[in-house]
């Protein structure tokens, strides 16, 4: 089937809610991607910070072939090793708490939501509010969106789910005022991811913690796709002065596999009981096992500190670029701003032709989340690739 043949049938049988590349990406293997007509492409996207090992990493390929062999899915009224092990790896690695797995990260959201409301409840709020940072994505289902002040403003979906509000990213002023005592948790990604990376600072993060610790609302980071080691750390928790009481996970943990994960302290992990939440698929044995590939590889300090040491040789080179007036974010978790009067989507699209995956979240912007295992010359290879896509746009 030609390109064309996929094109036309996409635009007969699928929904129209993207706008997809002229590509069609038949194999994967670590940084590089090839197409149905063999060219390669070096993947600074990842699936959108999904396959973070790079693609088809063979421990993980190992793990779902192994696991598929054996038990695909049972049901969650039953144990299956992998989903225990998998929920104890991630407590102990983070929070300390409880784990409810889920099938991606907006599920995870909603869990989130859902422990934050029922612990308002029992503090005797009648209407609990959830804050959020304007700008923030936390998902499409119907409570993650109405956290998610941007996509909230449709009012073709509405009405919308009420108790959430919204203040200017790291207005430490406007974060005290919003939280009272009928807040029932602050939300917040610690990294801004589809807004175009705009990391939360330190003083917000701390204004929020010292809110929650005075109202006895519930600290939730967005960690979906700033989490596993994307920022040069297990959690991006773990590189600022707060710990929160709920965390959210998905994309990177399944390294490809579909799963997310929202993980508490010990003291919010008993709010939900029986009948309160579940999910048909999550905690699946595959998408565990694969979880647990994902997690013995990147949970590795010598990893983390090359994501942390390649993050600052990428960010250094791209400074270097002309066109390029900053670059925001942590790790392998960079946003590239360009200057004005530059169109990024031209840009990105050149990359593209080039043979570089990038994203374009907002005009002025470039997103790149490269593999945690991406290699010197392919740093170097991405750069000059860039460079030549922003000498081309500023002569044409």
């Amino acid at each position: 089937m030609t390109l064309a043949d996929l094109q036309a049938k996409e635009e007969r049988y699928l929904m129209q809610t993207y706008r997809r590349a002229p590509v069609e990406f038949v194999r994967g293997e670590g940084a590089l991607l090839w197409d149905s007509e063999g060219k390669e492409y070096l993947d600074f996207l990842t699936g959108i910070s999904v396959c973070s090992l790079g693609h088809c990493h063979p421990a993980v390929v190992e793990a779902v072939r192994d696991q598929a062999q054996r038990l695909m899915h049972t049901s969650n009224l039953f144990y299956t090793e992998p989903m225990v092990r998998l929920a104890e790896r991630l407590s102990e690695s983070s929070l300390g708490g409880r784990v409810f797995f889920s099938n991606s990260g907006t599920e995870a959201i909603e869990c989130a939501i859902k422990i934050a409301r029922k612990q308002a409840h029992r503090r005797g709020v009648e209407s609990p509010e959830i804050v959020s940072f304007e700008r923030d994505f936390h998902g499409r289902t119907y409570a993650a969106l109405a956290a998610t002040p941007n996509l909230a403003e449709n009012v073709a979906l509405g009405p919308m789910l009420e108790g959430f509000r919204s203040v200017p990213l790291n207005d430490v002023g406007a974060l005290r005022d919003a939280v009272y005592e009928n807040t029932a948790a602050v939300l917040i990604e610690p990294i801004q991811g589809e807004a175009g990376i705009y990391p939360v600072s330190d003083e917000a993060l701390v204004a929020a913690r010292a809110a929650c610790d005075e109202t006895g609302a519930l600290l939730i980071l967005d960690e979906i796709q700033t989490g596993v080691g994307r920022t040069g750390s297990l959690w991006a928790y773990q590189q600022t002065p707060v710990r929160p009481d709920l965390l959210t996970s998905a994309k990177a943990l399944g390294g490809g596999m579909p799963i997310g994960a929202c993980v508490t302290t010990p003291e919010a992990g008993n709010v939900l009981e029986p009948g309160d939440h579940g999910s048909t698929f999550a905690g699946g044995a595959l998408a565990s096992a694969a979880a647990l590939a994902v997690l013995d590889a990147v949970d590795d300090p010598e990893l983390l500190r090359g994501v942390r040491e390649r993050g600052t040789a990428l960010r250094e080179a791209l400074m270097e670029l002309d066109g390029v007036r900053e670059v925001r974010g942590r790790g392998l978790m960079l946003g590239v701003g360009l200057d004005e009067a530059i169109d990024a989507a031209a840009v990105g699209a050149g990359l593209l032709e080039r043979g570089l995956i990038v994203n374009v979240p907002e005009p002025g912007t470039l997103r790149l989340l490269p593999p945690l295992t991406v290699d010197p010359p392919q740093i170097e290879r991405a750069v000059t690739l860039i460079g030549e896509s922003l000498l081309s746009y500023a002569t044409r």
